[in-house]
């Protein structure tokens, strides 16, 4: 008796809960760490909840800075930082830096651990 491919499938996600992610390749691994390094600090999460709820998920330098109550400097290595890692964009108005979130790349933080 021969089963059907979708049968045995079927049967397998039945019993064994279904199909898992393969695991990661080390490029991938090494690419995550780096994004996961980033957001593991309190301020650089604040800031992105910050810049998430500004409207249009942008936001000014000069109102971050008093949003997390550190100096400028501060703020500003938090926000290379979380630019290096391909969560904001950063763009010169003036004399000012406004920071903008990437959306795509938060929402490959919430997928990293999603089954």
């Amino acid at each position: 008796m021969t089963l059907e491919p979708a049968l045995i499938a079927s049967a397998i996600a039945k019993c064994c809960g279904g199909p898992r992610r393969a695991p990661l390749e080390r490029a991938e691994a090494d690419e995550l760490a780096v994004l996961l390094k980033a957001v593991a600090d309190p301020v650089r999460l604040q800031l992105l909840s910050i810049i998430r709820a500004a409207n249009g998920h942008s936001a000014c330098v000069c109102d971050l800075t008093p949003a997390v109550g550190l100096s400028q400097p501060t703020v500003s290595h938090h926000l290379k930082v979380l630019t290096e890692a391909g969560l904001l964009t950063r763009e010169r108005r003036g004399p000012w830096a406004w920071f903008t979130l990437v959306p795509e790349r938060l929402a490959q933080v919430g997928r990293i651990f999603a089954s």
